[in-house]
């Protein structure tokens, strides 16, 4: 395959464009900032992009807008995606448009060679690779979401108010309800996102946290091990179209 590389430090990407030459691969760009990757794709017309999350200027998600960008303009390119956390918005966004050709992985996973270079392999094939974290993250994210619908219309306005952090009785002044009435509706919004009072913590803050579509704070972490669960290694998510 011809392959792009955009990846910002220097070692890490000297290293990709070894591990994907001695591959058999022939790597006809290799860059570091998102325009650069953008310019690379339009001159070369590579099979597949090889792009880093963060990018230069601010490290942010450069280079998984750009990803997107790609999957849009050019869908005959395979893009695999490595990052060193799930960058939940973006990564939803990817998998949504199309899941042939497209992988994401966290960096650390590179460690694992043979892996890496299975999954550049499948995704250069057509094939979908995703991360088990990612997985788990846009699954609980889905879930999140799945709660937010059992809420009612009322509730949900409710819930609304709360986010722009209005009182009980500014609640209630705004929607012409008694204050009681918006406590009955608030208990329910607990109830249904399984806010129970001996959780500990703000239930108030975690429903606006699960409204604005943040990760609960009190929830536990994806993939986070039961008590006296033995560890295992994580397996890769593989779909083929």
């Amino acid at each position: 395959m011809r392959v792009v590389v955009a990846e910002d430090a220097v070692l890490l990407r000297a290293g990709l464009v070894r591990l994907l030459t001695e591959a058999g691969h022939e790597v006809v760009a290799d860059v570091d900032t998102a325009e650069d990757l953008l310019r690379a794709v339009e001159q070369h017309a590579p099979d597949f992009a090889l792009v880093d999350v963060r990018l230069p200027p601010t490290f942010t998600d450069e280079g998984i807008r750009a990803a997107v960008l790609l999957r849009a303009q050019h869908p005959g390119i395979a893009v695999l995606v490595l990052s060193q956390y799930v960058e939940e918005r973006y990564a939803a966004e990817l998998i949504a448009s199309r899941r042939d050709g497209l992988g994401y992985l966290l960096k650390d996973r590179v460690a694992d060679v043979e892996q890496f270079l299975e999954s550049v392999e499948t995704v250069g094939a057509g094939g979908t690779v995703l991360d088990p974290e990612v997985v788990a993250q846009l699954l609980v994210r889905s879930r999140h979401r799945q709660d937010l619908e059992l809420l009612s219309p009322r509730e949900h306005e409710v819930l609304g108010l709360m986010a722009q952090g209005l009182s009980n009785a500014s609640i209630a002044a705004n929607l012409f309800l008694t204050e009681s009435s918006v406590e009955k509706n608030i208990r329910s919004v607990f109830t249904k996102l399984g806010l129970a009072h001996e959780d500990g913590g703000n239930r108030r803050v975690r429903a606006v946290l699960r409204y604005l579509g943040y990760p609960d704070p009190g929830a536990a972490p994806p993939g986070a091990a039961s008590p006296g669960a033995r560890p295992t290694r994580p397996t890769r998510q593989e779909f083929r179209p």
